[in-house]
């Protein structure tokens, strides 16, 4: 047996693999694909969504892909697992992304297909789309001046190829390898970690989602939550199965503040008012105080 039975949940409520029935539509995320959208149906070209580490970039990523209907769309999620890519790479990913068949070798050969593909998607009265995840990992000047030329894909007053960049920070500085496409980006939206009210609600959400019919997580573990996470949803998740598993191990029915803090001092994290670490066996009592001001909102 493991903890989803234990505590009776359908699922496991805290699981950091892809799972569309968690997606958590917070108010920043839901206005990052509101612009993200009207970027796209307005022939912006270039829009840019920036976050840091676990901020929840891949789900929203994955998230605007599925709210492009194929009758109004043709689009694609390429996703950059590394940096050794070269240019000719990218333009043959995106041409069977978006239906060219049989690409040729060539560069040039392989763009003017593109573009008649580009000219049919218009014709069919839909748009082309392509979001790019790990966007950072795009780090040599060949790549940025790739993607300028495409966005040079147009007709008469209106674009033939949408792009929309997912990364983490260091986008600006990759971007700036070609100051010239920097120009060209028509949106940007910044991700930044939930609120200490959004992390509640966002616990409350993924426990309902599993079935949960009341939270094990007294009210006292939140704002230690929010504090070893910092707001961000990856790891969130991660305190809180680790300190579910941890629950169960020790046949307990609630989630304490010392689990919490236990959980934490293992996974390495730190919350910021805590300086230096309590990692020692002699400062437990020093850390018991901490978070009962914590608690306490002292």
């Amino acid at each position: 047996m493991g903890y989803t039975d234990y505590f009776n949940f359908e699922r496991e409520p805290f699981s950091n693999a892809p799972n569309d029935k968690f997606y958590f539509d917070s108010e920043q995320h839901n206005q990052a694909l509101l612009r993200l959208k009207y970027s796209v149906d307005s022939d912006k070209g270039l829009a840019v969504l920036v976050g840091g580490v676990g901020t929840g970039k891949t789900t929203l990523a994955r998230r605007m892909l599925d709210n492009l209907p194929i009758d109004k769309y043709e689009s694609s999620l390429l996703v950059m697992i590394h940096s050794a890519i070269t240019p000719e790479w990218i333009l043959s990913r995106i041409c069977m992304q978006l239906g060219v068949k049989n690409p040729d070798n060539n560069p040039l050969k392989m763009l003017k297909q593109l573009y008649e593909r580009l000219l049919q998607i218009e014709r069919e009265g839909r748009k082309a789309v392509v979001l790019i995840d790990e966007a950072q990992m795009l780090q040599t000047r060949e790549l940025m001046e790739e993607f300028r030329g495409l966005l040079n894909l147009e007709v008469p007053d209106k674009k033939l190829l949408n792009i929309v960049f997912f990364g983490l920070p260091t986008l600006d500085a990759v971007m700036k390898l070609d100051e010239p496409l920097v120009q060209r980006v028509a949106f940007k939206y910044t991700l930044k970690p939930l609120s200490p009210e959004a992390t509640k609600k966002y616990i409350a959400f993924r426990l309902e989602v599993a079935g949960c019919k009341a939270s094990p997580f007294l009210d006292e573990t939140l704002p230690l939550i929010q504090k070893f996470s910092g707001g961000v949803p990856r790891l969130i998740n991660t305190i809180c199965d680790n300190a579910l598993f941890e629950t169960f191990l020790r046949h307990g029915q609630e989630i304490t503040a010392r689990i919490i803090g236990n959980v934490a001092e293992d996974l390495g994290l730190v919350a910021f008012d805590l300086h230096p670490p309590v990692n020692t066996e002699e400062n437990l009592d020093d850390l018991e105080i901490v978070f009962d001001d914590l608690v306490e909102g002292k």
